[in-house]
């Protein structure tokens, strides 16, 4: 069993970009700049805001953090947005989910450029991806993606089983794992919560993509032997015996699972950190373009 280590492989993405923004310091051209929205102030978005900040700090980007208070317009939310898709200096940048009630989100993922959507969450960035033109891939799939590739994760002729059909997740690897191409060529099931007879699908999989937010889901009678295992799920589940009582916990049983698995990536340390490094790596492509056109 070989552990998918994110942790380990966003590092190595993250050095190699620093490597790529260096030699663009040292042709005298501007450097990436990513920006973040960020609207009231949920500790989640937070958290996972900050560490986005301190990684464009690592690899040499400039970036900025718009906080807006959770009691702005949808309308106010939207000027701001336009400020930013017509700002030069802005390479691209996201708006931090969730949003407040009173503002619509999809009016607001409409909104952003796409040129500058570096989420990959805009139809039209989506579009191009289903149709296997170069876009911004969202940023967890992309991920995996780039986990399978590096350790060469077998995926021709495979079939896999995605669990979940968010627009962020479950959906783009649907396609992405169908794709021609390497990872791709795989035969894809896409399951969700109206899915009968689950196990009987998960069973015969050979690679199992969960994305369900449901902790430990995934049981080791549930999966064959030598199965590719990846866990985008991450939940907090209250445990007295930890510091900070709780422990973060994926879609899988771990423990179990992973003793038939060929490869597995663990929660928290594998899918999580491939989302920002990935992030970043849409982010020195939109610099790219910018630059060429």
């Amino acid at each position: 069993m070989t552990i998918l280590d994110g942790k380990k492989v966003s590092n190595e993405i993250k050095d190699e970009i620093a490597a790529e923004v260096q030699q663009m310091k040292n042709r005298g051209e501007k450097v990436p700049h990513l920006a973040a929205i960020i609207v009231g102030n949920d500790g989640a978005s937070l958290t996972y805001v900050n560490s986005k900040v301190k990684a464009c700090e690592r690899v040499g980007f400039e970036s900025t953090l718009v906080k807006l208070s959770s009691t702005i317009s949808e309308t106010e939310l939207l000027k701001k947005i336009k400020e930013l898709n017509e700002n030069p200096d802005i390479d691209g940048f996201i708006v931090q989910l969730p949003l407040p009630e009173q503002i619509d989100t999809q009016k607001v993922l409409l909104s952003v450029n796409p040129d500058k959507d570096v989420d990959g969450f805009h139809p039209t960035n989506f579009g191009k991806m289903a149709l296997d033109m170069s876009s911004f891939i969202p940023a967890t799939p992309f991920g995996i993606i780039e986990l399978l590739e590096r350790y060469n994760v077998e995926t021709k002729g495979k079939h896999t089983v995605v669990i979940g059909r968010s627009h962020i997740v479950g959906r783009p690897m649907s396609i992405l794992m169908g794709r021609k191409g390497f990872p791709g060529n795989s035969t894809v099931t896409v399951t969700h919560s109206y899915t009968k007879n689950i196990t009987q699908i998960t069973s015969q999989a050979d690679i199992i993509i969960t994305a369900l937010g449901n902790p430990e889901f995934l049981k080791a009678e549930m999966v064959k032997d030598d199965v590719v295992i990846i866990d985008v799920g991450i939940t907090r589940v209250p445990d007295e015996t930890k510091p900070r009582g709780y422990r973060i916990t994926g879609d899988v049983d771990f423990e179990n699972v992973s003793k038939k698995a060929s490869f597995i990536t663990p929660v928290p340390g594998g899918v999580g950190p491939m989302t920002i490094a990935m992030l970043l790596k849409n982010t020195l492509l939109a610099r790219e373009n910018h630059r060429l056109s």
